[in-house]
């Protein structure tokens, strides 16, 4: 394992890692949520490998998101996606972001389950319209009215991204502040004391 950063949260963090094992700690929801963002950081923190899926399945086709999904439709890319994150899911423990359809193939949760621990970042509409709005490489925006499109997707995505271990809302806040309550929220699943932004820990 990664050597653990030098800060007075060491203590807190050793114990969470130890309790994490040799799981991935898995970020799931919408696009635009922030999962990539603060999976980063999150990793940072607890000094772990951070994989993003989409930049795993796009090194691995030699093709962008956008293009796959062009080229072979959503079903088959869905397939070759899961693929990706199974055996991603397979070299814990790390922090994996993954894209926004991804937690929504049965066998995906199943895996994810059994291999890590699941972070819903919940995102209100009005954010993730904000965001989605400034890059153009949305395979699933490509309509006339986006906002729709979203406010489907949510209607059909939330009621599953909740089954996930973990939920934190997410707003528009530095990535540091919503990291850190990722892993309060973290530590309160595992029953270790919690971590403060300002690097005390409580119990």
């Amino acid at each position: 394992m990664n050597a653990l950063p030098a800060n007075p949260q060491g203590e807190g963090h050793a114990e969470l890692l130890e309790r994490l094992g040799e799981r991935s700690i898995v970020f799931v929801g919408l696009m635009g949520a922030g999962k990539t963002a603060i999976g980063r950081k999150v990793a940072a923190m607890l000094a772990l490998p951070f994989i993003d899926s989409d930049q795993e399945i796009e090194s691995v086709s030699r093709m962008t998101v956008p293009e796959l999904f062009e080229r072979y439709g959503e079903t088959e890319f869905r397939a070759l996606e899961q693929r990706v994150i199974l055996r991603l899911l397979e070299n814990g423990p790390q922090v994996l972001s993954t894209g926004g359809g991804a937690f929504m193939n049965a066998q995906t949760r199943e895996a994810i389950a059994g291999h890590g621990v699941s972070v819903w970042l919940k995102a209100e509409l009005d954010l993730l319209m904000e965001r989605v709005s400034k890059k153009q490489n949305r395979p699933l925006l490509k309509n006339p009215d986006p906002r729709a499109v979203l406010e489907r997707l949510m209607a059909e995505r939330y009621p599953v991204y909740a089954t996930s271990n973990i939920t934190v809302p997410t707003r528009d806040d530095r990535k540091e502040v919503i990291a850190a309550e990722v892993v309060n929220a973290l530590c309160g699943h595992f029953g270790v004391a919690e971590i403060v932004p300002n690097g005390e820990v409580r119990p």
